[in-house]
């Protein structure tokens, strides 16, 4: 049988440390390694922190490539307890044959206040992917939206992965300053990057934004608009494989967190394409998983993901948010 030593990425920070190990175990096991996972376990090797599976088949190509996309593990090795008369742990590398689109440094270059970590943007891009019909298609064939985009990181992690993105917001400086970053940035690292703006009744000033790179294009829409204009924010861009979001924290009351969802969550299902899946994180410390299932297959049509490892997304962000969680929901094809 197979072993494969996955190492949890290191972090500088204890915080960001400990999500990478929280996280590591279930994104492989909603990856498409997963159904070949037989036994997982966290090990020390060297000093680092990695995790030691046990396959059923050999790593294929497609395998490999995926292994390229996690968020949580930086890097992938054989593991042999011996080999011959020499006497383990070994390791031999492994590389994954996965290349970004565009330059990982898209996703950390710009900071600002209430940005996401980004390790839990892909992340989350992985499992809703991972989860929904969609889950064998390459990243450059899936579209992304994201109705809180805020400054964008989750849009430049999609657009990393090779999707098209659309975000909205109803910060107006948010949404310029995402699109100013962008072209600032092709202009940086010299890609091509086509913008046009547009106004439209009742949602105002819209950026579509072409990025050109030999001879493909990825296309960024951006819009000003509250989260029950959705479906004005993304008319004339296809409907999303995946929404991805980050809800919005310090929210006081449980009753604004309910009014948002239910604002919110019936454009989100509208929106999706049949088979999509919606992700999102929240402050968990006072609006606890249960309620919030509760909430969004009440408020919608969305099926909630909660057998394992869904159950067991729940992390400490500071000593504010000492419970953020994730949910997964399907927008379930219509039957034939």
């Amino acid at each position: 049988m197979p072993k494969l030593a996955s190492q949890i990425a290191p972090q500088r920070s204890t915080q960001y440390a400990q999500l990478a190990s929280q996280l590591a175990a279930p994104e492989l096991q909603l990856s498409p390694l997963g159904s070949h996972i037989q036994h997982v376990e966290p090990t020390p090797l060297g000093g680092q922190e990695y995790l030691l599976l046990d396959l059923d088949q050999p790593l294929d190509d497609a395998l490999l490539h995926e292994l390229g996309t996690l968020a949580m593990t930086s890097a992938h090795f054989e593991f042999f307890d011996r080999l011959g008369d020499v006497e383990g742990p070994l390791l031999r590398p492994l590389t994954p044959s996965f290349q970004p689109t565009l330059p990982p440094d898209i996703v950390t270059a710009r900071r600002y206040k209430g940005k996401t970590n980004e390790m839990l943007t892909q992340f989350m891009l992985n499992i809703a992917r991972h989860s929904s019909a969609f889950a064998h298609r390459p990243w450059d064939t899936l579209r992304l939206y994201d109705p809180l985009a805020g400054g964008g990181t989750t849009l430049f992690t999609g657009l990393m992965l090779g999707m098209e993105v659309a975000g909205s917001d109803e910060d107006r400086q948010a949404i310029d300053g995402t699109a100013q970053f962008l072209q600032q940035y092709g202009k940086e690292q010299r890609i091509g990057i086509n913008v046009r703006t547009e106004s439209l009744k009742n949602i105002g000033k819209r950026w579509w934004i072409d990025i050109k790179q030999g001879g493909t294009v990825q296309r960024c829409l951006l819009s000003r608009a509250d989260v029950g204009d959705g479906a004005q924010a993304l008319h004339g861009f296809k409907k999303p494989h995946l929404i991805v979001t980050d809800l919005p924290y310090g929210i006081q009351h449980n009753g604004e967190l309910i009014s948002l969802l239910k604002n919110a969550l019936p454009v989100w299902e509208g929106l999706l394409d049949e088979g999509g899946a919606l992700a999102f994180s929240w402050d968990a410390t006072r609006f606890p998983r249960e309620d919030m299932i509760a909430q969004v297959e009440t408020i919608s049509g969305l099926r909630v993901l909660d057998e394992a490892p869904y159950n067991t997304l729940t992390h400490q962000v500071d000593r504010v948010i000492k419970r953020r969680d994730v949910i997964v929901a399907l927008r379930n094809e219509s039957p034939n």
